[in-house]
């Protein structure tokens, strides 16, 4: 029987590579959206071309009930959820003196209540099946911090304190709970940089290069494979070495 992946956020860049790779290990897919668009279908067929199944269910994982409902459907589809990745996640840059309270608080609740939402509707599951992967997208922002970042440095620490703290909770069910705080990733929201601000980026970075979503999504293929199976309440920079 094939594992099931559920992927927030599945429709593009990380989360889109994630889904992807982890079709291409055999798992069945489950991912979110939250308006149907072009990229959704397209990413389907990318996923399905693996001869695996790909199911969307429409939600916004700063709803809990959307979270609830979103889960349930997984589960009468393919009857459980071995793997969660939580990616889910929007940025509202601004220096705090600029920021709006709704900058804050929209930023939070997806990021961090989302992740929240989601893990807790699909935990119960995992539980009764003594065994689970979830696997939480972090930032390096989250343990370094970035000036004009303050909502999304403060939502992605969180992710890392729940994480640590579910991990104790449920290891004796042999549930691994994990982060993985990616660094700068040629995404479509840094594709607008200018080259020249890219080329800076990568002068800071070790490796002197950005990283790719195919290389956060290397990190949670093995986290979500036997082959961690004991590792639990971690976090891995994918990062080129720029917080080392």
């Amino acid at each position: 029987m094939e594992k099931v992946a559920f992927i927030t956020g599945g429709t593009r860049g990380i989360g889109k590579q994630i889904a992807i790779t982890l079709a291409k290990c055999r798992y069945d897919i489950a991912i979110n959206y939250r308006n149907e668009n072009e990229e959704l279908e397209n990413t389907k067929k990318e996923i399905e071309a693996n001869n695996v199944k790909c199911l969307a269910v429409k939600g916004d994982v700063s709803n809990f009930e959307d979270c609830e409902k979103n889960v349930e459907e997984i589960i009468s589809k393919y009857g459980k959820i071995d793997v969660l990745v939580n990616n889910a996640g929007i940025t509202r840059d601004t220096l705090l003196m600029r920021m709006k309270k709704e900058d804050f608080e929209d930023v939070i609740n997806t990021n961090l209540v989302g992740t929240f939402n989601v893990t807790k509707n699909v935990i119960s599951y995992m539980l009764k099946a003594h065994y689970g992967r979830i696997i939480n997208i972090s930032s390096v922002v989250g343990i370094a911090g970035n000036a004009g970042q303050t909502n999304y440095s403060a939502s992605k620490a969180g992710i890392i304190g729940f994480t640590k703290s579910l991990a104790k909770e449920v290891a004796s069910r042999n549930i691994l709970v994990n982060v993985v705080a990616p660094g700068f990733i040629e995404t479509s929201m840094t594709n607008v940089l200018k080259d020249e601000i890219k080329e800076e980026i990568a002068k800071s970075i070790p490796l002197k290069r950005m990283g790719t979503t195919q290389d956060v999504a290397n990190v949670v293929k093995f986290l979500a494979s036997e082959d961690s199976s004991y590792i639990t309440g971690q976090v891995i920079n994918v990062d080129g070495g720029m917080l080392m």
